[in-house]
This record gives C-alpha cells, sequence and structure tokens, in this order.
C-alpha cells in the first residue's frame, strides 16, 4: 500500500512523456507552432543597404505601357544604364520565348557585355510516383518535369525562380538546388549570391539545409523595406547608376498588378518575389539560416520538459510551483532563440504548450482535492458547530484548525437531565429513548442556533463550547442565551411527556467562562474535539449543583451580560475539587423577548 502513489505517479508520469512525445513528434498544432516560430523567430533585424530593387511598379508601366507590351530593348536600356556599377544585375522576369528580334537581340548583346546578368529560370513539378526504401510507392508533388531557361541562357547566369510556400500559403522556406537529368541547377538567390562572391572576390559559404535540402528564410526585412527605385527613373536618367556601386540590384515586380506576391511569416501584408529573393540573398550573405531541429531529439526534449511540470506541479504547493513553471515556460522561448540565431530552428509552442496543460491538471486535481477535503471538513463540524456557522467559514475558507491545542477565552455549558437514572428504571427502553432522544434535540438545536459547538453526549448530558473552534461575537450572552433557551423549551415540553409517560424530567444547567485548552486530544488513531482546564470543571460542578430547571452561572459570567439578564444571587458556594468557594447566581429571565425562539426549538 504504501508503494500505490509512487506506481500511481510512475505510471501518470510515463503518460505524460508519451503522449508529450507524440503531440510533438506528429507536429499536432503545425500551424500553430508555425505561427508562434513566425512572431518569435522572424523579427526584423535590419536590411543590407547593398541590395537595392529597381521596381516595375504603377508608375513605370503608366509610362511604358502594358507590362506585356514591353520590347525586350527596355531591360537592355536598364543594363545599358546602369552599366558596371552594381557588383549583380538580377532580373527577376520571365524572358521566355522570341517577341521582337531586335529587343531580343539587344538584350542578348547587352547582358554579353556586362557579365553581371543573373536571369529567372523556372521549374515545372509535377507529381509522379515514386518508391520508398520500402519498395511502397507514393505520389512525389515535387518531381521535376522540366525547367524552363530565359532566351539569353546562354550570356547569363540563370536561377529558378519558384516560390515554395507551406501548406498555409506562407513562403518560410526556398530551395537553393533542384537535380534534373543528372544536372543541378541554382535558384535565383543562390545564383545571385555565387555571382556576387565571384565578382567581389568572397568565399562562399553553405548555408545550414533541413533535411528535405531547404533552407529557411530568416527575414531580415519587411515589404517595403529594402530601397527601391522605379524602373522608368532608370530609363530617363534621372537616377546616377553610381548610388548602385558594388550593390546587388534585383529588377523585379513592385505593383500587385503584375501577380507576384506572396505571403511572408513576419508581416501581415504580402511581399513582392523580388523582396523575397533579396531576403534570401542577404540570409546567403550574412550566414543566417536555420534548419529545423531533429524531430526525435526535439520531441524527447519536450517530453522530459513536461514530465518535470508534471512532477513538480504535483509534489509542490501551488505558490511554488507555479513560478517556477512560468520560469520553465519563458526558457523555453527564450532558449527557442538562442538557438534559432546559432542555427536550429526548435519547435516554440510544444515545450510551454505541454507544460501549461499539465500544470492546469495538478492544479485543477489539487482544487478538487481541496474542495473535496472541504467538504468532508464541513460535514464533520456541522455535527458540533452550529450549520450556518460552518457555512459562513467554510465560504471564506478559514476552517483550519490547529492540531494539538490552543489556549482560548471560551464559555461552556453543561446541561444534564434531572431524575433521569430513576425515570430509566420505570420505563421500557424504547420509551426512554423517545424521552432522551427528544431532550437532546432540544439542547443539540439551542446550541447550535446560538452559534454554539457541541462538544459532545456524556450520558443524558450535553456539554457545548462557545467561541471554539472559530471566533464567535459576543460568545457570552449566547451561552447564557442558550441555557435559558434549554430551560424554557423544557419546561413547554415537560407536560407532553408527563402525559404520554406519567414522568416529568426537566434540565440543570451551568455556565462559566474563561480561558480553556482547546483542541485535538486523544492519541493518533483516535482523537476528539474538546475543552479542558479549570473553567471547563467549574462550568460542570456548576450544572451538578443547579436545581431541577434551575440555571446557575458563575460571577465572571454575570460579570459580563449582568445588563441583559435578571438574576437571583446564590452566594458562594464550595465546589468540588475547589479549595475555595464560586460566587453563583441562578437566572431568572433575560432582557430580550425568548418566546417566539422558545417555541421554534421546542417544535423542531
Amino acid at each position: 500500500m504504501k508503494n500505490k502513489p509512487k506506481l500511481l505517479t510512475l505510471i501518470e508520469t510515463v503518460l505524460v512523456f508519451v503522449l508529450a512525445f507524440s503531440i510533438t513528434f506528429f507536429d499536432v498544432f503545425y500551424s500553430f507552432d508555425s505561427l508562434l516560430q513566425d512572431k518569435i523567430y522572424q523579427s526584423p533585424r535590419g536590411i543590407n543597404n547593398k541590395i537595392k530593387i529597381v521596381a516595375i511598379d504603377d508608375r513605370t508601366l503608366q509610362e511604358i505601357g502594358p507590362f506585356g507590351t514591353w520590347s525586350r530593348g527596355v531591360y537592355a536600356e536598364v543594363i545599358e544604364k546602369l552599366g558596371d556599377s552594381p557588383a549583380v544585375i538580377a532580373m527577376d522576369i520571365m524572358i521566355f520565348g522570341n517577341m521582337d528580334e531586335e529587343g531580343d537581340e539587344a538584350l542578348k548583346k547587352a547582358c554579353e557585355e556586362n557579365n553581371r546578368v543573373v536571369s529567372g529560370a523556372f521549374v515545372n513539378y509535377n507529381s509522379a510516383y515514386k518508391t520508398d526504401e520500402k519498395g511502397k510507392a507514393y505520389i512525389d508533388h515535387f518531381n521535376v518535369e522540366s525547367i524552363e531557361q530565359p532566351i539569353i541562357e546562354d550570356y547569363v547566369k540563370t536561377g529558378f525562380v519558384n516560390a515554395a510556400p507551406d501548406d498555409d500559403g506562407i513562403v518560410r522556406s526556398t530551395m537553393l538546388t533542384e537535380e534534373w537529368n543528372g544536372v543541378t541547377y541554382k535558384s535565383f538567390a543562390s545564383q545571385i549570391y555565387s555571382k556576387y562572391c565571384e565578382v567581389t572576390g568572397t568565399k562562399e559559404t553553405l548555408p545550414t539545409l533541413d533535411n528535405n535540402g531547404r533552407m529557411w528564410i530568416a527575414y531580415a526585412g519587411r515589404p517595403y523595406d529594402y530601397e527601391h527605385i522605379p524602373l522608368c527613373d532608370i530609363l530617363d536618367g534621372k537616377v546616377d547608376a553610381r548610388i548602385f556601386k558594388d550593390c546587388i540590384v534585383i529588377i523585379g515586380a513592385y505593383t500587385p498588378g503584375l501577380q507576384d506576391q506572396f505571403a511572408v511569416p513576419n508581416s501581415a501584408d504580402q511581399m513582392y518575389g523580388a523582396e523575397i529573393h533579396a531576403n534570401i540573398v542577404q540570409g546567403l550573405l550574412d550566414g543566417r539560416s536555420s534548419a529545423p531541429a531533429n524531430r526525435v531529439v526535439s520531441s524527447l526534449v519536450v517530453a522530459f520538459i513536461a514530465c518535470a511540470v508534471y512532477l513538480i506541479s504535483k509534489k509542490l504547493a501551488i505558490k511554488i510551483s507555479t513560478p517556477i513553471v512560468i520560469v520553465i515556460a519563458a526558457g523555453c522561448v527564450v532558449s527557442g532563440i538562442l538557438l534559432f540565431n546559432a542555427g536550429t530552428a526548435f519547435p516554440l509552442l510544444y515545450a510551454p504548450l505541454c507544460a501549461i496543460i499539465f500544470y492546469l491538471i495538478n492544479l485543477v486535481r489539487k482544487y478538487a482535492e481541496q474542495a473535496a477535503e472541504k467538504r468532508k471538513i464541513t460535514a464533520a463540524f456541522k455535527k458540533y458547530v452550529a450549520p450556518q456557522v460552518v457555512e459562513e467559514i467554510a465560504k471564506s475558507g478559514n476552517y483550519h484548525i490547529k492540531l494539538g491545542g490552543e489556549n482560548r477565552d471560551v464559555a461552556v455549558l453543561f446541561v444534564d437531565i434531572r431524575g433521569f437514572t430513576p425515570m430509566s428504571e420505570s420505563l421500557e427502553p424504547e420509551e426512554v429513548v423517545d424521552i432522551l432522544n427528544s431532550y437532546l434535540n432540544l439542547t443539540t438545536n439551542a446550541i447550535f442556533s446560538n452559534g454554539g459547538t457541541l462538544d459532545k453526549f456524556i450520558g443524558d448530558a450535553t456539554m457545548a463550547v462557545f467561541n471554539a473552534p472559530f471566533d464567535l461575537d459576543d460568545y457570552i450572552y449566547r451561552a447564557v442565551k442558550t441555557a435559558w433557551d434549554i430551560v424554557s423549551g423544557g419546561n413547554a415540553i415537560e407536560s407532553k411527556f408527563l402525559e404520554k409517560y406519567g414522568k416529568s424530567v426537566a434540565f440543570g444547567v451551568g455556565v462559566n467562562c474563561g480561558p480553556a485548552v482547546v483542541g485535538n486530544i486523544g492519541c493518533d488513531f483516535r482523537m476528539d474535539y474538546t475543552a479542558i482546564g479549570d473553567t471547563v470543571n467549574t462550568a460542570a460542578r456548576l450544572e451538578a449543583n443547579a436545581k431541577r430547571g434551575q440555571v446557575l452561572i458563575s460571577e465572571s459570567v454575570y460579570l459580563k451580560v449582568k445588563d441583559r439578564i435578571t438574576v437571583e444571587p446564590i452566594g458562594e458556594i464550595p465546589l468540588k475539587g475547589k479549595s475555595k468557594g464560586v460566587f453563583v447566581y441562578s437566572l431568572t429571565g433575560l432582557n430580550e423577548e425568548t418566546t417566539e425562539k422558545t417555541e421554534e426549538l421546542v417544535n423542531e
């Protein structure tokens, strides 16, 4: 039995591990994790001013005319205007098929003379059946069917311009190379980078690629961040070519009408293809690219974090576990950013999500356990304390009792049935129980209605404590009023039993107040919540000296409530067990109307 909680915890921990691992490994929340990575990882770091865009914008289209009607001589003129100032002139334009012979020849000549031009190609993909390592057939949607090259391929470097959006339509990565017919073809951005390194004498560095050979784009800028100059201004001679000295110049669409826009992770606005190529090129220049972390490794890390959080939140108090879990969740995000900057894109969502889920599971369980314990304590104390008092205390949550005992000022009431022993000898057991239950019901209702605690039944006697275990306002007067309610109620039902059984009994009551030790007294397997001390003993002695239908109160009680009661002084009487006598008063009434209350107690 002792090992049962440990075994249960072990089983739960294994389940947590398996669940967290599975959620991460199968990327259950792919879309949400991607969006979170976009938000955290793709923060602009500043664009490279050496990368500029010559924009085919609305103003250019207004001056030159519709894009589809242009002569290739326009591009030849732009290349001539730029001259040898740029390190690379990259044409993000589909220059396929012959248009006008004069314009095409002019463009070929301009490219041949410049020797720094890169032009766009295009990869045609189709779906094709392939077989995996086990010989199982599957459809490959990225099978290269053909590659379209521009008419100027013999005079320039070419690279395919295809964008590769994820399933949600966002461009987060790019292929840098493709294989077709045994030949490796570079992407447009990769070819620009290679040409720039060739012209400037810079050594090329290989970026970090994922398992599919893709480079994940570390976007440096948002849409419109890169400097862009209208192409018409180049043609009109409004721009000095020297501003492009040693720059990478990308010529491309810069208006929605040309339909070269894509969703990107770092902005709600779409980005033009030329800007995406600029970001990829800058990533290659800066050596900034990150590949997704190994899926098995990342899943194991998340699973271990989830188990740690689960055990911490289960074993530790909420006020301790909560800040620890917050630190762990925040640490996962910070670690993810550091890993991304180091070249590894770790899934951001799963570790914090699993930590929060399993923390909340334990939080709910703890609240449920506390609620159950609270209900158990409430139900138990309703047998001792006035139910309305218990309900009020349960609402505030202030129901904990000090273990062992505590010193409290209390009022103690003892009540005993006079003549019970001889009566029980002359009646049938059922009749005795009927009478006893009626009187005990009366005393219990009187105690509870005045907010007292029922300490115990002692045969035909009852002991009650006021101001314990919880603070009770005006507790001494409440004890006196309880005594008066009991005696008054006893007088009211005495005739009932006299008529029914030919027997009558009445109460003797004693009330005292003062300090007492209150708490759980007994042993570890049997406890009794009670009060002990001289105050309690004196109350018991007062009850023993009370006559039939009499309430005796001590002088300490009288001095506290004398303005609210009427009494007859009895004088100092000796009490068993006390070296000195105690001055005693007999209660004769209250200065408040109690008739209605007494009738309620009798009816109950």
